[in-house]
């Protein structure tokens, strides 16, 4: 695993975004999708929402995905082989980078046909807790018709990723101003903040 960690270290201290194309493993992926999508058919995903604590609303103008929050206590055991993958990637980041990360949160989070999110940056302003933001996806077989690029807005220009399987996508939770673009077929993905 440390190849995967140190691809997505190299890639972030050259462009500010950390890419590794298999962060995860096929089985896992596969595991995690079918529980997503088990989550999403039972109507457990709930739509996402804007800000945190008392400033939290929805507004589907502007973004429309459904969430799910992984919970270690929940005891599913691939979602605790991806809890136990992550725990891997925080030690690998502080020992080698000092990040100084002490917790970290992550939800499934699932974009129906025509689902989007506008352009953002994940740090609240009430909250500087998030350091890193870490995108995990869960889409097999993506084709460039299907739309729902990540979209980075960086200083250097604009860099559009493709939310292929096993892909891994890092960056700094209050640098990068991003959007998700239209999906045109279900998107899926696991997404969360490594935290100081």
């Amino acid at each position: 695993m440390q190849t995967h960690f140190e691809e997505i270290i190299s890639s972030f201290l050259e462009k500010r975004v950390g890419i590794s194309k298999a962060f995860l493993n096929e089985d896992l992926a596969f595991q995690l999708k079918s529980n997503l999508l088990s989550l999403y058919e039972n109507e457990a995903l709930s739509l996402a929402g804007i800000a945190n604590s008392h400033l939290f609303n929805h507004d589907n103008s502007i973004r429309r995905d459904k969430i799910f929050w992984l919970n270690k206590a929940d005891n599913n055991i691939y979602e605790k082989q991806f809890f136990s993958l992550i725990d891997e990637f925080v030690l690998y980041l502080n020992q080698t980078c000092f990040a100084g990360i002490k917790s970290y949160e992550f939800h499934y989070a699932l974009y129906e046909k025509g689902a989007f999110y506008k352009k953002h940056i994940d740090q609240f302003k009430t909250d500087n807790s998030r350091v890193f933001s870490i995108i995990m996806y869960l889409n097999s077989g993506w084709l460039s018709k299907d739309g729902g690029e990540l979209k980075l807005y960086q200083e250097t220009g604009i860099d559009i990723i493709s939310p292929d399987n096993l892909k891994c996508v890092f960056f700094k939770s209050n640098e990068i101003e991003h959007e998700v673009l239209v999906t045109n077929t279900s998107r899926m993905s696991i997404t969360g903040w490594l935290k100081s």
